[in-house]
């Protein structure tokens, strides 16, 4: 029976160590693949795509744009509930 303890060259590397980075660190920004089916406004349409913007950047910067995208939808439906009105009255010519 062989009680020898094993010698680093008969231990398999340590990849991470190979390289000198950590073996902890985060992976880097990744699309979602989520879907973006156009709705036919193009202005909302432009929104809804700015999202795709968010798939490049760390979790820290999706904020900045996910609040871009939510006042520009906002600002697209107040604009819905702003219809003109009927024409302003004309005073009376006597």
């Amino acid at each position: 029976m062989n009680d020898a303890v094993p010698q680093a060259a008969d231990r398999e590397p340590d990849t991470a160590a190979d390289t000198g980075a950590p073996q902890d660190e985060p992976a880097g920004p990744a699309p979602l693949g989520v879907p973006r089916t156009p709705t036919g406004n193009a202005e909302v349409d432009a929104h809804v795509e700015r999202l795709a913007d968010a798939d490049h950047l760390t979790t820290d910067g999706h904020l900045e744009v996910y609040e871009d995208v939510h006042r520009g939808l906002r600002d697209a439906l107040t604009a819905l509930d702003t219809r003109p009105g009927p024409p302003p009255a004309q005073g009376h010519r006597s």
